[in-house]
């Protein structure tokens, strides 16, 4: 079973990498093959549709989100920020990236990655298209700020880490500040580097720098579906949406439902005007629901033949008996590709107890797994396992595979300076 696993991860990365499949039907077809293979035929069933239940609160979730968030957007709610954000940094590429991973720094501290996709793509896309900057460099700054600051208690890693290990989240996070910090350094320094190479590309010069050239395209909401007047409602409407988000008053999957449900209604009283706005976003919405839906099959066949048991405990026999004292440091480094491999549920649910009850056997504490598993986010973020991919990938429209080409060698750039960070702090030994 743990090679027919390492066999079908590796089999559907290849062929969507290559671009031989579309990534919803490998994630379809892929792992029922495989379970077939496994001999699991007449379960398959029942794991698909395990699988896909447990995905179906983050499809409801983004699935209104994305309406939302498309609907304010056509209302004008974010024109005005863009155009503040547009004269504060000019036709500056580099204050433009910086600027992106600020916003994308400070609004990941609600703990929900799509939320934070929406927000910083709304706010920035039109800038990057107007200036004819790259948009693969929005999607960078998003994961290499976003995954680092997610490492909050209340952000989905930790959470899980301390859940299968039954232990405190709050100490779990403490002792990992120092990584958050050098983590978000990196991502700045980052910023920097690109942001200049920015510049030299598309030639800009100092003496333009406060200034937004007039060739620039027009901004991108049609001026028909603006509704200025009822822009203070809208932020007061999007403000209870992220207060409610924020404290758990209600299930998110609800809060986004009620939200894009007082959305629609407030901007767009008319029937005929809301079903317009619907069938307008209904692409976008499609494809990464379809996506997200697709993931339950590959995640349900996964753990449901238990092939996730067994590719643990092959990992764990591979392991060298001399390498215990340094347990902690192997599980933050085979967390990089196992991270990239699973789901965040397969890897803390599936292997992450496994990690750490062959560390405690060399004496290792627990925390210290717990913290290592942790570390790497910013590559998990990359894999076709995860619903951010596809949303960032379809609203900057350009293909997963591209994507996750451009920002793989940063993404583990990030991992090694937060595992680096831990290790001289000693929150891992």
């Amino acid at each position: 079973m743990a090679w027919l696993g390492f066999a079908m991860v590796i089999t559907f990365m290849a062929l969507i990498i290559s671009k031989r499949l579309s990534a919803v039907t490998a994630l379809i077809l892929i792992p029922i093959a495989f379970g077939l293979a496994s001999g699991a035929g007449p379960e398959l069933g029942g794991m698909v549709m395990e699988g896909v239940q447990q995905v179906a609160p983050t499809a409801l979730m983004l699935m209104f989100a994305i309406l939302y968030f498309a609907i304010m957007f056509d209302a004008g709610l974010f024109e005005p920020a863009v155009r503040r954000i547009l004269r504060y940094v000019g036709n500056d590429p580099l204050r433009v990236v910086l600027g992106t991973a600020l916003l994308s720094s400070v609004i990941s501290f609600d703990g929900d990655g799509a939320t934070t996709v929406l927000i910083v793509t709304t706010a920035f896309l039109p800038l990057y298209l107007r200036l004819g900057m790259n948009p693969l460099i929005l999607a960078l700054m998003l994961l290499l700020t976003n995954t680092v600051v997610n490492i909050i208690p209340w952000g989905g890693p930790v959470a899980r880490a301390a859940s299968a290990l039954h232990l405190d989240v709050s100490e779990i996070f403490l002792g990992l500040v120092p990584a958050m910090f050098a983590g978000l350094a990196y991502a700045f320094i980052v910023a920097v580097w690109i942001g200049r190479k920015e510049r030299r590309r598309l030639g800009w010069t100092p003496m333009a720098k406060d200034t937004v050239s007039e060739e620039l395209p027009l901004p991108l909401i049609e001026s028909a579906t603006q509704n200025p007047r009822l822009f203070w409602v809208n932020l007061a409407l999007t403000a209870a949406l992220m207060y409610a988000m924020g404290t758990g008053l209600a299930p998110l999957p609800l809060v986004m439902m009620v939200g894009f449900s007082l959305a629609l209604l407030i901007n767009y009283p008319r029937l005929a005007d809301q079903k317009a706005r619907i069938a307008a976003h209904s692409d976008s919405v499609l494809t990464v629901i379809a996506l997200i839906f697709a993931s339950g099959v590959f995640t349900g066949i996964l753990s449901g033949t238990g092939m996730v048991d067994g590719m643990s405990a092959r990992i764990v026999q591979m392991i060298p008996d001399g390498g215990g004292q340094y347990f902690s440091i192997i599980t933050a480094l085979v967390a990089l590709p196992l991270n990239f491999l699973l789901s965040n549920d397969a890897f803390f649910f599936g292997i992450l107890p496994v990690l750490g009850a062959a560390g405690a056997e060399y004496g290792i504490d627990p925390m210290h797994i717990a913290r290592a598993s942790v570390l790497g986010q910013p590559v998990h973020a990359l894999s076709p396992l995860v619903a951010a991919v596809y949303l960032i990938s379809g609203i900057i429209q350009r293909d997963m595979g591209e994507m996750q080409r451009y920002c793989l060698l940063w993404a583990i750039g990030s991992s090694l300076t937060l595992i680096a960070t831990a290790i001289v702090t000693r929150a891992i030994i």
